[in-house]
């Protein structure tokens, strides 16, 4: 999309500042403090983008709808309707999905991974149990599935192509064709996209089923997943035992702290993506913190997620555990918000000191080519 960096206006206070995205219309000290005028704007600006994909506004909530039971939005959808992911439907009162709306391809490891500074395929940890070899695993690779479905909104969604076929028809790839891709060079595969949140049904059988064929071969294969966190509690909590068993990581893309800047920025709110790694780290984080299975990331988003965010977030999680790796990751204008810079120094090392100052021993700054 064309990157279009202009002075942009808070229509509630009426700031003006390269630092507020015009297209979203509203300002993060607004976000915070005047929560209730913001979100009337940014409500608007998700219905209309949603609207061009076919998609949603928001999460359907009828009375006596069908559930989809698979995400902490919780859709009920009367007949007719789209679930918010746009991989469900209530049609004539039966519920179907479409579980398998996906890419794949083999990434070349070592790979661009949010968790590259510890993982098994970037830098051997864990070998000889996790990894082929005491360092990157040069001639092996991942395989990557990328679900064109997801369950937030991100009004800067790097990846915002997925929605071009979300709520259409499309072929689609049923669990065993996919775990049938795994080969002898394949040692990790990684659930991202989107996200696999809105299909953790599918990620979670392949993953079952390719590792069955890896030890009935006698290879290693990782399961990892990059997520938002707002599957179902039990869904999460298998999608952990996989990756603690296989030497994967379950990596949270945590978008804010304030929820409603996370309802701004991305429709629903981060309060059940909190409790969900609350958990998983709880539960998973001592059980193999040599080489963890869980970590955390956060998008710098100029102007809006900034110290004070990574802060209150950094302190979530240094009280779980300090040694918790948190990556900070620069952003690149993309989507609707394409009319923000990218991070800049000064905020990427506000934000690195703001992760540090809170109690976190293991924070890393990610995508450092992009800082301005």
């Amino acid at each position: 999309m064309h990157i279009d960096q202009r002075m942009g206006a808070c229509k509630v206070c009426g700031l003006e500042s390269p630092l507020i995205s015009g297209k979203l219309g509203v300002c993060v000290s607004c976000i915070r403090n005047a929560p209730e005028a913001s979100l009337k704007v940014t409500s608007k600006v998700h219905a209309s983008s949603r609207a061009e994909f076919g998609l949603p506004a928001f999460p359907p909530q009828a009375l006596k709808g069908l559930s989809c039971g698979v995400c902490m939005n919780h859709c009920m959808m009367d007949r007719g309707d789209t679930g918010f992911c746009g991989v469900t439907v209530n049609r004539n009162g039966v519920l179907e999905r479409r579980d398998g709306l996906l890419d794949y391809y083999y990434d070349p490891l070592p790979t661009n991974c949010v968790a590259w500074w510890f993982c098994p395929g970037c830098t051997g940890a864990g070998y000889p149990t996790y990894a082929y070899r005491n360092g990157p695993e040069v001639g092996y690779h991942n395989l990557a599935v990328f679900y064109r479905s997801c369950t937030y909104d991100c009004l800067f969604c790097q990846n915002w192509h997925f929605r071009l076929s979300a709520g259409r028809s499309s072929t689609l790839t049923d669990p065993e064709s996919l775990a049938r891709k795994v080969n002898k060079n394949t040692s990790c595969i990684c659930y991202f996209g989107g996200d696999p949140s809105s299909q953790m049904l599918h990620a979670l059988r392949t993953s079952e089923i390719a590792l069955e064929k890896a030890k009935e071969e006698g290879g290693k294969l990782r399961i990892c997943w990059e997520t938002n966190g707002n599957s179902l509690p039990q869904l999460l909590k298998r999608a952990a035992e996989l990756s603690l068993g296989s030497g994967g990581v379950v990596k949270f893309d945590l978008k804010a702290w304030t929820e409603s800047l996370n309802l701004a920025l991305c429709s629903v709110s981060n309060r059940g993506s909190l409790q969900n790694f609350r958990t998983i780290a709880h539960q998973f984080f001592g059980r193999r913190p040599d080489l963890p299975v869980v970590t955390a990331s956060t998008l710098l988003v100029p102007g809006y997620v900034d110290a004070y965010e990574v802060s209150r977030l950094a302190t979530f999680l240094a009280e779980i555990d300090q040694r918790i790796p948190y990556t900070l990751l620069a952003f690149y204008p993309c989507f609707v918000m394409n009319d923000l810079p990218t991070t800049s120094r000064r905020q990427a090392q506000d934000c690195l000191a703001a992760a540090k100052e809170a109690g976190l021993s293991c924070v890393r700054l990610g995508n450092l080519h992009l800082l301005s």
